[in-house]
Parts: structure tokens; sequence; C-alpha cells
């Protein structure tokens, strides 16, 4: 190979490869910002976050009355499981059958209702032994985990 050979593929490699680093590199940083920007925006919003702000042992002691309450309702979340497959499969099927589909709905949502209700008393429970400030930190938690409440008072302008 002659010089003037060389010194081409030199520059066409060095060219390739500048390019090849500036795509990592930008493929990195995009990748990195949004991963924070996923992780800024998106705050926890499960029940069990909703004792975040309370000192560990009440945390813990949260932690273990759910997961009481969901061992207690594993039957009736699996019912209601079953009946939103079987409410699909039903508006799936050439002949709509309403009937068939409003008493599995029925069903679904009286599962989910014992559900709830059996969450609901834990949470209560848990409430009942905490200081008035710390149920104000829960308090917060619980409206942090759900889009529908706000912590502001709802102006009275219309």
């Amino acid at each position: 190979m002659n010089d003037v050979s060389l010194r081409r593929w030199l520059v066409a490699s060095l060219v390739v490869n500048v390019f090849l680093v500036g795509a990592v590199a930008g493929g990195a940083a995009r990748w990195w910002l949004a991963e924070r920007s996923v992780a800024a925006a998106d705050p926890p919003r499960g029940l069990r976050h909703a004792a975040d702000d309370l000192p560990a042992e009440q945390r813990r002691s949260f932690l273990i009355g759910l997961r009481t309450a969901r061992r207690g309702v594993a039957e009736p979340l699996q019912v209601a499981r079953e009946g939103r497959q079987e409410v699909l499969r039903l508006l799936r099927e050439p002949r709509f059958e309403a009937e068939a589909v409003a008493q599995t709905l029925a069903r679904t949502r009286a599962a989910d209702m014992a559900a709830r209700e059996r969450f609901e008393a834990a949470v209560l429970d848990f409430a009942a032994t905490l200081s008035p400030a710390e149920r104000q930190k829960l308090a917060d938690g619980l409206a942090r985990r759900s889009p529908q409440t706000s912590s502001a008072p709802s102006s009275s302008r219309p």
C-alpha cells in the first residue's frame, strides 16, 4: 500500500470511529437522562408507599398489616381476576349475552369490594395506633398515591 492509500484509510477509520464514539456517548446520555426523568416523574403510588414518611418501625407495622390483609383476600382477588378475564371472553363471543356479562361483572365487583373492605380495615386499624401528627403523614401519603385526591383545599370560586 502506498502512503496516499494508507492516509485515506486512516482518515476514513478516524471518521467512522469518531461517529461511533459520538453515537455511543449520545445514546448513553439520552438513556441516563430518560431514566432520571422517569424516576422523577413517577413517584411510587402503591398503597404500601403511603407510610413512607413514617418512622421505620411504624412503616414495618403498616406493611405487615397490609401483607396480612393481602393474604386474607387472596381468594377474592383471584375471583375478581378470573371474573375480568371471563368478561373479556364473553365480550369477544360472536353472540353477545348481556345478562351473562352483567352477572359476571356483579361477581367481580363483589369480590373487588370484599378485597377493598379488607384493605381499608387494615389501614383503619393501623391509623388507630398513630398520633395525630403521624396520622397526618399517613393521610398525606394516601393522598399522594391517588391522582384523584389533592392535599390543596378546593377553591370556592366558580
